[in-house]
């Protein structure tokens, strides 16, 4: 999560309010009251003035179907950071976050990362995401990371750009209040994904900058010197 955005959510809080972390795992936000996630509670990062406990630490798979086990609104303020991108069914935890949290924070990776090459060894983004995710109309849309991002050079960034882009580049933050809308956008053929790929890329190259330039052998040589 961003520095900036854990400073706000702590700011807004009150002492009373109930905070829930769907999908903390092994970085928990240490405010939350609760934190949901399919890792257990000895594998997460440890921090100072945790506000949660093994008793409060759900563990299980969020996308089982099961509804939260919360009342609808208990949660006065849910957050999602870092964990939509990674599961087979955004669309469902998004509604149950909605059903019994009041507001919430989400963060996911942009696509400027995400459509970006070699950011997590020699493919298109990070390996194990499945989703390439969108703000429109206030909500997330989700299109699934189709293997078309890897293969094709029109629909991706160059190897190197990932590192040039801004922390806040990186992601995509959504604050929402009452309902947190997502929907799932469905190519049912081969030209539409590959629009959807190679336009986004065309319409931000500006953003990103020029591709940088390959390597020369004295340039590698110089680097590994350290000069």
């Amino acid at each position: 999560m961003l520095p900036s955005s854990a400073a706000r959510i702590l700011e807004s809080l009150s002492d009373t309010d109930v905070v829930l972390d769907a999908g903390g795992g092994y970085d928990p936000f240490p405010r939350a009251d609760w934190v949901i996630d399919i890792v257990d509670y000895s594998q997460r990062r440890q921090v100072a003035a945790e506000r949660f406990s093994e008793a409060t630490w759900i563990n299980r798979d969020l996308c089982d179907r099961a509804p939260l086990p919360f009342a609808d609104k208990q949660i006065d303020f849910a957050i999602c950071s870092h964990t939509l991108e990674d599961i087979r069914d955004p669309i469902w935890v998004c509604a149950e976050l909605s059903r019994v949290a009041r507001a919430g924070y989400v963060e996911v990776p942009s696509r400027l990362e995400e459509q970006s090459r070699a950011v997590h060894g020699p493919w298109t983004g990070w390996s194990h995401h499945h989703w390439l995710i969108d703000l429109v109309d206030g909500g997330l849309e989700f299109v699934f990371k189709s293997a078309v991002v890897h293969t094709r050079e029109a629909a991706h960034f160059p190897a190197g750009t990932a590192q040039r882009l801004t922390p806040e580049q990186k992601v995509i933050r959504l604050w929402w209040t009452d309902e947190l809308r997502a929907s799932e956008r469905i190519f049912l053929g081969p030209g539409g994904i590959d629009d959807y790929l190679a336009d986004f890329v065309t319409r931000h190259r500006p953003e990103v900058g020029p591709a940088p330039r390959p390597a020369t052998p004295i340039g590698r040589l110089k680097r590994a010197l350290g000069r």
